[in-house]
């Protein structure tokens, strides 16, 4: 079986697990080291401008929201259109799956600027004036696009909170992402209406799965002679948790890692969770496990229990809620009828 994820996609996903500290987890402010006024709001025209934001070692100060945004990676810029900012837009990069039906038209309105990353000048040439960035490899050093580098040409820059979480990856975190980038554009009571819709899809699960015994849950990203699986330091793992469901490889202390198809077998998973992306069909993964010697036994195999998620519904932005709700409903089906 063939068909790992794009290389960018997977070194950002591995290698940035874990990296310097983000700052607070607060679901309801970012803290003071987060995101603090650095003069009096009456000194600017834009209230709460001028705005010192610290973000994964960068510290930026904003003296008025961005207009010229350039937002790559799927998730983040479905966390700017879920703000309502495109009007703050000039143009996006890098989507790896379809945008969500509820903003496909305002995406739609938007110039692409590149169908993955794009260059140093070419980005340059549109003449953005902030860029953010969903993984690090947004920022590749090595292709010219570097945090410092583009600083150095004037753009303000900002990275997924994910990318430099130092301990396991939580809601509360996806709360502050979006608090955040919300600040910048001087948008915070949108941020505030976007949590509470959020937060209500996962208090009708919690209400739903209350008392529910988690199953033990594995999951395939991609792999012949490994598992390329989820560990327990990413949005993945409490998406699982909040599922109703105990990710059996949680003790893998990273965001993601592989691990041998007789480890499955050993830990006897009650179902597999799949991630669908790329050119390697679901049925194909499906039928690759269903025919692996090694997973004969498990129970999961041997009762043929999958459950499906997109890999653009596992990683932190404003899917995260909705994939907890497909999740569960795949699992526990009896609970949603």
């Amino acid at each position: 079986m063939t068909g790992r994820r794009p290389t960018s996609l997977l070194l950002a996903l591995l290698v940035t697990g874990v990296l310097a500290a983000c700052g607070g987890t607060s679901a309801e402010e970012p803290p003071a080291a987060q995101a603090s006024a650095a003069q009096s709001p009456a000194a600017s025209t834009n209230k709460g401008f001028p705005l010192t934001l610290d973000n994964c070692g960068v510290s930026t100060t904003y003296e008025q929201p961005p207009a010229r945004a350039i937002s790559m990676n799927q998730h983040a810029t479905e966390v700017m259109l879920a703000l309502g900012l495109e009007k703050s837009m000039i143009g996006t990069a890098y989507l790896d799956d379809q945008v969500l039906p509820e903003y496909k038209a305002t995406y739609d309105a938007i110039k692409v600027v590149s169908k993955e990353y794009p260059s140093y000048e070419a980005l340059l040439a549109e003449e953005p004036d902030f860029v953010y960035g969903g993984f690090g490899s947004t920022f590749d050093e090595k292709e010219g696009r570097s945090r410092t580098a583009l600083q150095e040409a004037g753009i303000k820059t900002y990275l997924n909170v994910e990318e430099c979480a130092e301990g396991a990856v939580t809601m509360s975190l996806m709360d502050q992402e979006i608090r955040n980038v919300a600040q910048i554009f001087g948008a915070k009571d949108r941020a505030n209406a976007l949590l509470t819709e959020l937060h209500g899809t996962l208090a009708g699960v919690r209400e739903k799965l209350a008392g529910v015994a988690p199953v033990k849950l594995f999951v395939f990203d991609s792999g012949d002679k490994t598992a390329f699986t989820a560990g327990g330091k990413g949005i993945g793992n409490e998406i699982i948790n909040l599922a109703g469901a105990q990710n059996i490889f949680a003790d893998v202390d990273k965001v993601w890692g592989d691990v041998s198809f007789e480890q499955v077998a050993e830990r006897a998973p009650d179902w597999i969770v799949i991630y669908d992306y790329g050119d390697e069909p679901v049925d194909a993964k499906k039928r690759f496990l269903l025919e692996n010697p090694a997973l004969k036994d498990v129970p999961a195999i041997k009762e043929q229990r999958f459950a499906v998620l997109p890999l653009s519904s596992v990683v932190l932005g404003v899917r995260a809620p909705g994939a907890v709700e497909a999740l569960a409903k795949q699992l526990h089906a009896d609970k949603f009828q």
